[in-house]
């Protein structure tokens, strides 16, 4: 009987080994205030703090970041934020965090404390001309989507709508330098967002080249490493929480790479082709757990997963971690 008992632990603790973690929709997380019957148009990004707030970036003057605890109820909206906040990411710094954002329309890189207030604007006239696209006026612009800061306090962040290149400024706004873009050895067609890497000592970029469909590893140098998953549905975003790269696939799918770059799993695969990759899927279509178009996404210290939609309505996904 004691060797049977035996038995049935070792096979249980064998097959435990080859669990994999899952993740769980919760339904209704998001509780707007009582002045508000939607998020509102969405086409931002989202990031948790510390003591696990959710920041939500809406295209609204008057709530431009939205904050929810970890409840789903909504708390307040961050003074002075802008309504184009395409990415951005939060930080710590010492004891206060700050948020690092790029404006899509405003073309410009804000500091912001989590109170709104601004303690650095990088204005798009501190990039060179050169690594801009020119617009059919001839005068070179930049449409700025994504942002990360390194350990040095280094300030990364692609011009994913323009010229796809990589620009780089020191932590009081200088600038340092610019790589990547449409050319050998990179090729770039939508790098749509970066953040650093941690995974990996020293530290790299991990790139969502969308209209490219695959993710990219770049050093914090600028050299082109090569490529980490290929075949994904237009990759938009994604996060870093542990040994995971969660990434968000604007054609309806969340895929959590591990660290040698293998899918490790998948989550809220929608197989509807007119619900994916569009900001006008409207609500009567939505089903709970199935995405529809990814935009921003990022995780609690729970390995929790949160989604932000692209969608003129707005709406957030909450993956809860199951762990194995």
């Amino acid at each position: 009987m004691k060797s049977k008992i035996l038995l049935t632990t070792l096979l249980f603790n064998a097959l435990s080994l080859f669990a994999k973690d899952t993740w769980k929709s919760q339904p209704n997380w998001l509780e707007l205030p009582d002045n508000r019957d939607k998020v509102g148009n969405m086409h931002g990004d989202i990031a948790v703090s510390s003591n696990g707030d959710v920041y939500i970036s809406v295209g609204d003057p008057k709530a431009g970041l939205q904050v929810y605890g970890d409840n789903g109820k909504w708390k307040r909206n961050v003074p002075n934020a802008p309504s184009d906040l395409h990415g951005f990411v939060i930080k710590k710094e010492g004891k206060k965090e700050f948020i690092y954002g790029v404006r899509v329309g405003g073309g410009e890189v804000l500091k912001m404390t989590l109170q709104g207030k601004t303690v650095l604007k990088i204005p798009a006239s501190s990039i060179p001309d050169q690594f801009k696209r020119k617009g059919k006026d001839g005068k070179p612009f930049v449409r700025l989507t994504g942002a990360d800061v390194a350990a040095n306090g280094d300030i990364f962040l692609t011009d994913g709508y323009s010229s796809d290149h990589i620009h780089r400024f020191n932590q009081t706004g200088k600038y340092l330098n610019s790589f990547g873009g449409k050319n050998a050895p990179y090729g770039f067609r939508t790098l749509h967002k970066l953040v650093i890497d941690t995974r990996f000592n020293p530290a790299r970029i991990i790139g969502m080249d969308r209209a490219n469909n695959r993710v990219v590893h770049m050093s914090l140098e600028g050299k082109f490493m090569g490529i980490v998953e290929a075949g994904l549905l237009l990759p938009a975003c994604v996060h870093i929480h542990g040994d995971w790269a969660v990434i968000g696939e604007l054609k309806g799918r969340v895929t959590i790479l591990d660290k040698k770059g293998d899918i490790y799993a998948q989550v809220g695969g929608n197989d509807k082709k007119d619900e994916i990759g569009t900001n006008r899927t409207p609500q009567s279509k939505w089903r709970e757990g199935i995405v529809t178009a990814p935009h921003g996404i990022t995780c609690n210290v729970k390995g929790d997963i949160f989604v932000a939609e692209w969608n003129t309505t707005g709406r957030v996904h909450r993956f809860n971690l199951i762990s194995r």
